[in-house]
């Protein structure tokens, strides 16, 4: 122990003196000990005390080269679950507990109070309408006879692209190629079906061998980019609100008036007349394409961190609609999220409180066949968005939002 502090101070002091930069530490301490040594050469530069964000279980020796670099420590966000809620689903069945990571008081109470009111009216009924990661190289052409030329050639050798794609993985399969054509500029947009996992390393990696396939037997393609943004990866995107990118759910319940009145303590006419004016008119008048609810994303990006998902990709899977009508027994409320992008194994849901928050649902890993573990995943997660945003169309219904928050998110009033 002694000689490895020692090792550790040594090392320190040749990064304060700049011999060595952050990213060297690695090379000279074994992983844990360099984690801590980049933690003390920080401290020291900055002057700020780091004993918080260097109390952490994870294992830097798991993490190295796999989903960080230059670790110090880790950050904590409160977990909290909502539950139970009923989902009815094809993958998903049954009563769950949803973790959700987050620093916003009130919206875990908030999301909570949904799912009582959508199980005890039965439950939330969800389909995926989709599953399919996307990735979408753009080459260049000399003319657009050249382009005829190449979608011809594309469409005609599908089946040894799709052999040269599925070369690089065990679980990827190419199930379509889609081609966007702008003057001399095409884009193939790949479609994959990804297992379990969330599929974006897997589609990239499959891509980047059939470009050098295409580039060497046609000749008359140049790829520029195996990513040309027609993806659409961590991006609004219409492509991906259309055609679709990870899973495309939809998800639907029939809330009963005795709920409103008990539950949620509003009525079905005002909560129809909030989602109407609210996300429809609000959201054209705004501008807010493909984004007609009112706050997916916060649904979303708390799972998505519970969970060990990529964050920057809330950016899409939290695009989608919330429809109501009014019926004789009730409320029909749905949401459809238009491309949510999820996985069950790799990235992130391999880290330990990632793992475990995927199993508190039953989901962690790979499923048995391949991908339904991520099917229930999606399901669950889009039952929870429609919880959460039942119960806070019903909280502006009743002008309770500011007083939740005031009650919740603030230790006191200000």
């Amino acid at each position: 122990m002694t000689q490895m502090v020692d090792k550790i101070n040594e090392v320190v002091e040749k990064a304060l003196k700049g011999e060595i930069q952050l990213h060297e530490i690695d090379e000279f301490l074994e992983a844990n000990a360099a984690m801590v040594a980049r933690r003390i050469v920080i401290e020291k530069i900055t002057g700020a005390k780091l004993p918080s964000i260097g109390s952490t279980i994870i294992d830097y020796a798991e993490v190295k080269n796999r989903n960080a670099e230059n670790v110090i420590g880790a950050a904590q966000v409160p977990l909290g679950v909502i539950g139970p809620l009923k989902v009815n689903g094809d993958y998903a069945k049954g009563d769950f507990y949803v973790p959700l990571a987050t620093t916003e008081g009130a919206l875990i109470a908030s999301v909570n109070r949904g799912a009582k009111a959508a199980s005890l009216s039965g439950g939330v009924k969800v389909k995926i309408l989709f599953d399919g990661m996307t990735r979408a190289p753009v080459f260049k052409l000399k003319s657009i006879d050249d382009v005829v030329d190449f979608l011809n050639w594309v469409n005609k050798n599908f089946d040894k692209i799709k052999e040269v794609a599925e070369s690089t993985t065990s679980h990827g399969k190419l199930n379509k190629i889609e081609p966007f054509v702008l003057g001399n500029t095409v884009w193939l947009r790949f479609v994959y079906e990804t297992g379990d996992a969330m599929g974006m390393n897997m589609a990239t990696i499959a891509t980047e061998k059939v470009c050098e396939y295409i580039e060497k037997e046609f000749g008359k393609a140049d790829c520029l980019a195996v990513s040309g943004n027609v993806c659409s990866d961590k991006k609004q995107s219409i492509v991906n609100s259309l055609h679709g990118r990870g899973k495309t759910v939809v998800a639907e319940a029939l809330i009963k008036d005795e709920i409103i009145k008990k539950v949620l303590k509003s009525d079905k006419e005002l909560i129809h007349e909030v989602n109407l004016r609210k996300n429809w008119l609000g959201g054209a008048r705004a501008g807010t394409f493909f984004q007609f609810n009112a706050h997916f994303a916060n649904i979303i990006a708390a799972i998505f961190l519970a969970t060990g998902q990529d964050m920057a990709q809330v950016v899409e899977s939290s695009m989608g609609y919330t429809w109501t009508e009014v019926r004789e027994e009730g409320l029909y409320i749905s949401i459809t999220l238009t491309s949510l992008e999820v996985g069950t194994v790799g990235g992130g849901t391999r880290l330990p409180t990632q793992r475990e928050a995927l199993s508190i649902m039953g989901v962690a890993g790979s499923g048995n066949p391949p991908g339904s573990n991520a099917k229930k995943f999606a399901e669950i997660i889009a039952a929870t968005v429609l919880s959460g945003e039942l119960n806070l169309l019903a909280a502006l219904a009743n002008k309770e939002l500011g007083k939740a928050h005031l009650k919740l998110g603030r230790a006191a009033k200000v």
